[in-house]
C-alpha cells in the first residue's frame, strides 16, 4: 500500500499479517514495527528489513554520497553486490537484526546489529547504521539505536560495540547523546566504542527529552503553520468548507490562505485552485472538508505536495462502523508513512490566538479572545459549546485543538507542546478516553509541576461501541487514580472546568488553606465556608458587613483581610440591597485587591452586568493576570479556590523518586516466570495461575515473605506439618469459596497441639468436601488489609490497597495507583481508602506500622514493574499491626507480556 510498488504489498502483508514462528525470514515480533517521530516532528515508519526490500536497499545505497559511504563502510564501496544484498536483507532476527526507516515507501535509514559470539563475546553485538544524506540531522540515528537496543535486549544481548572512524564525529555524538555510558579505545584512525544497553535513569531522561522535543515540534507544525489550504472550500455559504474559509480569513491568519475547489475560480474573493498540487507555494497545513469517500484522493494530492499536517473535519470514519474504521486506519497509515501528522477525522479544528499566527481553523461561530489557556477535546459539537462558553466567560485561550476520532495526534502530543509553549500557563482537557494512559500519566506528572492541568473525564468514547479498542478506556476508579497521581485537577463538569481555569489563569496559587471571607451576607459566607471544607479550606476570619454597608466599608474590610498574614486567600461575597449600584462594590473589590499576592475570588449574587472576571485588561480588552474571578454562587467560588489549593499543595510537595529495594533477585524471579510460561505454552491472551507455594517462592525473591505454611491432604500430615512449623497454627480451606468469609468458617485458628489440628482437619474436610488444606503458623493479630495488582491492557499494571473482607469489597473502598510507585505514592495509597483511620488507631485501638505497609507496596510495585509477565498479584490478607505487616496468602497469575505502548523505545501510539 505504498505508491503502487509491487513489492510494497508483500512487505506490508508481512508486516501487518500473522507472524510466522518457524524461524523463517518473517520471524520477528510485531512490536518491532513502529511509527516514530524525527527530531523535526516529521513521522517515519520503522520496521525490520525483509527480503522484499532488496531493490529498496540497492536504491538507498546508490543515493548515498561518497563521504557517507566512506564513513559507514571505511572505504568507497560504490555498489552493493548481489551477495551483500542477500546478506543484508535475510536475517534471523535474533543474532542479526536490521531495521529500516521508510518515508513514502523509500528507505531513508538502516540500522543493524550482529552478535559477536564467534569472537567469544556472546553477550555483545556490533551495531552500525547509516542515514540518507537528505535526512541526516533529523535524529534518525538515535531512534534506530533505541529500537535496535530494545530488540537486542529481547534477544539477551547486554552490550553494543561499534567501530567508528575518528573523523566521524556525528556518529560518535549519536552514541554519546543517546545517554549511554561509553567506553572508548583508539586504534589509529578508528574508535572502538562499547556500552551497556540496559535502560538507566540517565538514558530514560535523555530519551524523554528527545521525545518531548520531537512531539512538541510535531504539534508546532500544526499550530504554527506558515500557510493553510482549505480543501473543499465552497462558494455555498451553507457548506462546511465555506465556513472554514470564512473563519480563517476573519481570524486574521498571518500567512497565505489557499482555497481548493475544483470548479470555482475564486471563493470569497480569493483565487481558488483545482487541487493542492496546483498551488504554486508550499503548504504547511491542509484543512479537509470533503466527503469521507473522497478524502483518499485528497490525501494523495497532499502527499505529493508534502503537506506537513492535515486536519480532517469530515465525518464518516471509525465513528460510523467497520467500513469507516478501515478507511481511518488506512488514512493514518498513509499519512504517517509519508511523514505527516493528522488531526481527526471528524474534528472541529484548531485555533492559535498568538498575534504572529492568528489561526481560527474551526467551524465554531464564536471563539474566545487571546489568553494563556490551552484546551484539548475530542467531540466537535462539544467543542463548539466549549468555545462559546469560554468566550462568554471572557476566558482567553492560547490554543485549542478538537481532535475528533483522535486517530493520530492526541492529548498526549498537546501536553508535550504546551509544556514547552511560553504562551500557555494553564491546560484544560476534556477526555472521553485515554489513548495511551500510561504515557499520559508520565507526561502529566511532569507537566503539572509547572503548569496546572484541569481535566473532565467523561467515561465515554467518541467512537462507536463496536469500534472501541479493548484497551481504549479505563474504569472511573482507575482513571481517577491516573489523574490524581499525576497532579491533574479532576472535575465533573464543563462548568467546574471553567471555574477552576478562571482562578488558575488570573490569580496566584493559594499559599495555604486559611481563608478570609468578606461580605454583606452571613448566609453566603456560611455557604462558601461549607463548600470549601471538603477541599481542606479553613475559614480563619469572616467579616459580615451587613446589608447596609457601603462600598467604602467593603473596601476597608478587604484591605484589612488582605493585610492579615494569617490569611492565605480571600472570598468576597455580595448580594445587593435595594437600589444599590453593584458596580461600585465591584470597583471597590478590584481597587482594594490590586497588587495583592493572595488568591481572591468573588460572588456577586443576583447581579446583572457584573462580568465573570472583575478585570484587569490588556490593550485589546482581554482579562489578564490580576483579574478577579466572579462566580454566580458562593459554593462555586469556594470550590474553585479549594481545587486550586489542592493543586498548590500537591505541587509544593517535593518530588519523590521511584525507590528500589536492594535485597531483590529479579533475574531468578524472571526466569521462574518465563520458564513457567514457556513450559505450559500459555497463549498470547491467556494467563497461568501459580499455586500458593510457587507464588510464595516468587514473592520471596522480592522480599515479600508469606508466613510459613504447608499443604496437606490427611489429618496425620496436618499434625506433622504443625509440629514442624511450630505451634500455634491455623488450618485453612484453600478454595476461594471459603477464603475470607465473614463467619470465619473456612479456618480454625490458634491450634496448640496435634490433637486439635487433626480434629480441625476432619471438621474442615467434612464442611468443605475438600481434602486439600493448608496448615500455617499463626501470625500476630492485626488489621486485615489487601494488596492487589491487576493488569490493564493499555495502561499496564495498577496497584490497589484497602482493608480486606467482603464488606470493604462490597463498598469498593480501595485506592489505586499506577506502577511504578514512588515512596510518596505508596504512602498516599495507604492513607487513601475511606477506612484508612482504622490503621491509625481508631477509637483507642493501637496504630499499625504503616512504614511496613509502604515497604510491602514498594516491593510489589518493583516486582511487577521488573516482570511485566506478572499480570495479576494478590496479597490477601496482610495483617498490619504495630510490629509490622505479615502476609498470610499470596497468589500470582502470569502470562505473555501484553502490548505496552509506553514501554521501550520511542514510538507513536
Amino acid at each position: 500500500m505504498t505508491d503502487g510498488d509491487p513489492d510494497a504489498g508483500a512487505v506490508e502483508s508481512a508486516v501487518t499479517g500473522p507472524i510466522e514462528t518457524g524461524g523463517g525470514p518473517w520471524d520477528f515480533p510485531r512490536h518491532w514495527i513502529a511509527d516514530v517521530l524525527a527530531s523535526d516532528g516529521g513521522a517515519v515508519h520503522l520496521r525490520p528489513i525483509v527480503p522484499a526490500d532488496a531493490d529498496r536497499i540497492v536504491a538507498f545505497h546508490s543515493k548515498l554520497s561518497e563521504r557517507t559511504r566512506y564513513m559507514r563502510y571505511f572505504g568507497p564501496y560504490p555498489v552493493m553486490s548481489p551477495r551483500d544484498v542477500v546478506h543484508m536483507t535475510t536475517l534471523d532476527h535474533r543474532t542479526r537484526v536490521a531495521l529500516v526507516a521508510l518515508l513514502g515507501g523509500e528507505i531513508i535509514a538502516v540500522g543493524i546489529y550482529e552478535g559477536l559470539a564467534s569472537l567469544g563475546r556472546p553477550e555483545s553485538a556490533e551495531v552500525a547504521f547509516v542515514v540518507a544524506d537528505d535526512h541526516q540531522g533529523r535524529g534518525l540515528g538515535t531512534v534506530l539505536l533505541e529500537h535496535l537496543a530494545g530488540a537486542a535486549a529481547e534477544n539477551d544481548f547486554t552490550r553494543f560495540e561499534a567501530e567508528v572512524l575518528t573523523e566521524n564525529r556525528a556518529m560518535l555524538s549519536v552514541f554519546r547523546d543517546a545517554g549511554y555510558q561509553l567506553t572508548r579505545s583508539f586504534d589509529g584512525s578508528t574508535v572502538h566504542v562499547e556500552f551497556l544497553i540496559d535502560p538507566t535513569d540517565a538514558l530514560r531522561t535523555v530519551r524523554n527529552a528527545r521525545e518531548l522535543g520531537s512531539e512538541s515540534r510535531s504539534v508546532a507544525n500544526l499550530l504554527r503553520p506558515s500557510s493553510v489550504a482549505i480543501i473543499g472550500a465552497s462558494t455555498d455559504p451553507s457548506k462546511v468548507g465555506n465556513a472554514l474559509l470564512a473563519n480563517v480569513i476573519s481570524g486574521g491568519f498571518t500567512g497565505p490562505v489557499f482555497p481548493v475547489n475544483a470548479e470555482a475560480r475564486a471563493v470569497r474573493g480569493i483565487r481558488a485552485y483545482p487541487s493542492v498540487r496546483d498551488i504554486p507555494d508550499p503548504v504547511d497545513l491542509a484543512i479537509v472538508a470533503v466527503p469521507a469517500d473522497t478524502v483518499g484522493d485528497v490525501l494523495q494530492d497532499c502527499l505529493t505536495k508534502r503537506v506537513k499536517t492535515m486536519v480532517v473535519v469530515s465525518a464518516g470514519f471509525a465513528e460510523s462502523g467497520d467500513v469507516g474504521a478501515l478507511a481511518e486506519r488506512t488514512l493514518v497509515h498513509e499519512i504517517r508513512a509519508h511523514g505527516m501528522r493528522l488531526v481527526g477525522p471528524n474534528a472541529l479544528g484548531v485555533i492559535n490566538t498568538s498575534p504572529d499566527v492568528a489561526l481560527n481553523a474551526t467551524l465554531a461561530p464564536r471563539v474566545p479572545g487571546r489568553g494563556r489557556i490551552g484546551f484539548f477535546c475530542q467531540s466537535g459539537a462539544l467543542g463548539i459549546a466549549i468555545l462559546d462558553t469560554a468566550a462568554r466567560r471572557q476566558l482567553g485561550l492560547s490554543t485549542f485543538v478538537s481532535a475528533g476520532n483522535r486517530a493520530d495526534l492526541s492529548g498526549n502530543d498537546l501536553l508535550q507542546y504546551w509544556d514547552t509553549d511560553p504562551q500557555t500557563d494553564v491546560i484544560l482537557l476534556y477526555l472521553e478516553s485515554f489513548g495511551n494512559p500510561r504515557k499520559f500519566s508520565r507526561l502529566a506528572r511532569r507537566v503539572s509541576r509547572n503548569k496546572p492541568i484541569v481535566a473532565v473525564k467523561s467515561g465515554r468514547s467518541s467512537v462507536a461501541p463496536s469500534q472501541v479498542r479493548r484497551d481504549s478506556t479505563l474504569d472511573d476508579a482507575s482513571a481517577r487514580a491516573v489523574l490524581e497521581q499525576s497532579g491533574v485537577i479532576q472535575v465533573d463538569t464543563i462548568a467546574d472546568l471553567f471555574d477552576c481555569a478562571t482562578v488558575l489563569a488570573y490569580q496566584p496559587l493559594p499559599r495555604g488553606p486559611r481563608v478570609g471571607i468578606v461580605g454583606n451576607s452571613t448566609v453566603l459566607g456560611v455557604l462558601a465556608a461549607t463548600a470549601g471544607e471538603r477541599f481542606g479550606l479553613r475559614v480563619v476570619e469572616q467579616i459580615d458587613l451587613g446589608a447596609s454597608a457601603g462600598a467604602d466599608e467593603f473596601a476597608q474590610a478587604l484591605h484589612r483581610v488582605i493585610a492579615d498574614d494569617g490569611v492565605d486567600a480571600v472570598i468576597a461575597v455580595f448580594v445587593p440591597p435595594v437600589a444599590v449600584a453593584a458596580d461600585t462594590y465591584a470597583r471597590a473589590l478590584t481597587e482594594a485587591t490590586a497588587g495583592a499576592d493572595k488568591t481572591v475570588v468573588s460572588t456577586f449574587l443576583a447581579v446583572e452586568g457584573i462580568p465573570d472576571n472583575l478585570t484587569v485588561r490588556d490593550e485589546s480588552g482581554v482579562p489578564t493576570w490580576g483579574s478577579i474571578p466572579s462566580y454566580p454562587a458562593p459554593e462555586r467560588a469556594a470550590s474553585a479556590l479549594g481545587q486550586a489549593w489542592r493543586y498548590a499543595r500537591w505541587r509544593a510537595t517535593p518530588e519523590s523518586e521511584v525507590i528500589r529495594p536492594a535485597d531483590v533477585d529479579p533475574d531468578t524471579a524472571r526466569e521462574m516466570v518465563r520458564s513457567a510460561i514457556v513450559s505450559t505454552r500459555v497463549g498470547t491472551d491467556e494467563t497461568l495461575a501459580f499455586d500458593e507455594a510457587d507464588s510464595a517462592r516468587l514473592l520471596a525473591r522480592y522480599g515479600v515473605h508469606v508466613t510459613d505454611f504447608a499443604e496437606v491432604s490427611d489429618a496425620d500430615a496436618a499434625a506433622d506439618a504443625a509440629q514442624s512449623l511450630g505451634f500455634p497454627v491455623a488450618v485453612k480451606a484453600v478454595s476461594s469459596r471459603w477464603r475470607g468469609r465473614l463467619d470465619g468458617e473456612g479456618a480454625r485458628l490458634d491450634l496448640s497441639g496435634p490433637g486439635t489440628v487433626r480434629a480441625a482437619f476432619d471438621e474442615l474436610v467434612a464442611l468443605t468436601g475438600d481434602r486439600r488444606l493448608h496448615v500455617q503458623r499463626m501470625a500476630p493479630r492485626g488489621v486485615a488489609t489487601v494488596i492487589r495488582v491487576r493488569d490493564d491492557p493499555s495502561f499496564g499494571s495498577l496497584i490497589a490497597f484497602g482493608l480486606a473482607g467482603a464488606t470493604f469489597d462490597l463498598l469498593g473502598d480501595h485506592a489505586y495507583r499506577a506502577i511504578p510507585l514512588t515512596e510518596a505514592d505508596a504512602r498516599d495509597l495507604v492513607a487513601a481508602p475511606r477506612s484508612a483511620p482504622l490503621l491509625a488507631g481508631y477509637r483507642g485501638e493501637p496504630a499499625v506500622d504503616t512504614d511496613a505497609l509502604v515497604d510491602l507496596l514498594v516491593r510489589v510495585s518493583t516486582l511487577v514493574d521488573d516482570i511485566p509477565e506478572v499480570r495479576e498479584l494478590v496479597l490477601d490478607p496482610v495483617l498490619a499491626s504495630g510490629s509490622g505487616a505479615v502476609v498470610l496468602s499470596g497468589r500470582v497469575r502470569v502470562g505473555p507480556v501484553p502490548s505496552r505502548r509506553d514501554a521501550g523505545p520511542r514510538r507513536l501510539s
